[in-house]
C-alpha cells in the first residue's frame, strides 16, 4: 500500500479541480502558478494515476481525477472540522457551560458562586447565545436549553417548568399614580413584551380582553432587554418567574396580581450523548439539581407541579 500523498499536494489538487484552473488555485492558496503545477505533478507521480488531461486551453479532470477530487474534498473538510474541534475542546480544568443570555444572567450566575465554592478546581467559562449549541463540535461540556426536548444527538434531563407572572418596578407608581391592582388596570398600562409572551393565555386566566392595539410600547427578542426596561420603570411585563425571582426577592420588582400562567417551554440540562457523564459534567449536574430543588421550594409554585411532565 502506497503512503498517503503530501497534504500540500492534495490541497493544490482539490483547489485546481474545484476552481477549474491552476491560476485560480494559485490565487486562492497564495502561491505561484508553478508551485501548484509542481504539486500536481508530485501527486500524479506518487499515485501513478493521471488526474488531469493536458489540453491547449489548460487542464481537464480525468474520470479518475473527478472521483478522487470528490473524496479528497470531503477528507479535507473532515480534517478542518477535526482541527476546529481540537482547538475548541475545553481543558480538563475548565468547565464550559452554554445557555441562553437571560437564563445565565438572572438565574444561573447568581448561584454559580456556590458551585465554585464546592469545586474550586474548575475554571468556569460561560457561553451564551440565542442559537442552539451543536455539542458534536466539542466546544462546550454541558448546556441548559429551553424547549420541548427531544433534540437529536444530545442526552437531556428535565430541570423544571416555568411560569409567567406580571411584574413592574416599584417606582413605576411614581410616574403613573399607583401600581395596577387588577388585570384590567394591568392592560391599561404601557406593556413591554417579547414575541413569545403569552398575553393571550394570561388574559384568558384573568378573564379579560387581550391588550388593545398599541398597548405594547416595546418588544424585544431577549428577556434581558425586557427586564431591563421594566427595571427602568418604562412599563409592565409578563415574564418568566425564573428570570425575575431574584429581583422580586430584592424588592427591585414587584409582582402585580396573583394571576400566573404556565410557560410553554421547560428548562433542560443537555450534554453530548454518550454512555456516562465525565467528572465535570457529573459535578455540575448534581449541583444544579440541588439548586433547582432549592429554587422550587422557595417559589410560590409547588415543586412537584413544576418538575412534572
Amino acid at each position: 500500500m502506497k503512503p498517503i500523498p503530501p497534504l500540500t499536494a492534495l490541497r493544490c489538487f482539490e483547489a485546481v479541480a474545484r476552481l477549474g484552473g491552476v491560476t485560480q488555485a494559485a490565487r486562492e492558496l497564495h502561491v505561484t502558478h508553478s508551485a501548484v503545477s509542481q504539486q500536481i505533478k508530485v501527486l500524479e507521480d506518487s499515485m501513478g494515476v493521471a488526474l488531469f488531461m493536458r489540453e491547449a486551453r489548460g487542464l481537464r479532470l480525468t474520470e479518475e481525477g473527478r472521483l478522487y477530487a470528490l473524496d479528497i474534498r470531503m477528507a479535507l473538510r473532515d480534517i478542518a472540522h477535526a482541527t476546529r474541534r481540537a482547538q475548541a475542546r475545553p481543558h480538563e480544568s475548565e468547565l464550559v457551560i452554554t445557555t441562553l443570555p437571560s437564563f445565565a444572567q438572572h438565574w444561573l450566575v447568581p448561584r454559580l458562586g456556590s458551585f465554585r465554592d464546592a469545586h474550586p478546581y474548575y475554571r468556569i467559562r460561560l457561553q451564551t447565545s440565542l442559537q442552539v449549541e451543536d455539542f458534536r463540535l466539542g466546544a462546550s461540556d454541558i448546556g441548559i436549553r429551553m424547549g420541548q426536548g427531544h433534540w437529536p444527538n444530545v442526552a437531556q434531563q428535565k430541570l423544571f417548568d416555568d411560569e409567567m407572572v406580571v411584574v413592574a418596578a416599584p417606582h413605576f407608581a411614581l410616574t403613573h399614580g399607583r401600581l395596577p391592582s387588577n388585570a384590567a388596570e394591568v392592560l391599561a398600562c404601557p406593556l413591554i413584551s417579547s414575541p413569545d409572551t403569552p398575553w393571550h393565555d394570561w388574559c384568558q386566566a384573568a378573564q379579560v380582553a387581550e391588550p388593545a392595539e398599541g398597548a405594547v410600547v416595546l418588544s424585544a427578542n431577549d428577556s434581558n432587554i425586557v427586564i431591563g426596561a421594566v427595571l427602568l420603570g418604562q412599563g409592565i411585563a409578563l415574564e418568566r418567574r425564573s428570570l425575575v425571582a431574584y429581583a422580586l426577592a430584592r424588592g427591585e420588582l414587584v409582582q402585580i396580581t396573583d394571576i400566573r400562567v404556565p410557560y410553554r417551554y421547560p428548562y433542560w440540562l443537555v450534554w453530548q450523548q454518550r454512555d456516562m457523564l465525565n467528572a465535570s459534567q457529573a459535578h455540575f449536574a448534581q449541583w444544579i439539581e440541588g439548586q433547582v430543588d432549592t429554587y422550587l421550594r422557595s417559589s410560590n409554585a409547588p415543586a412537584a407541579a413544576l418538575r412534572a411532565g
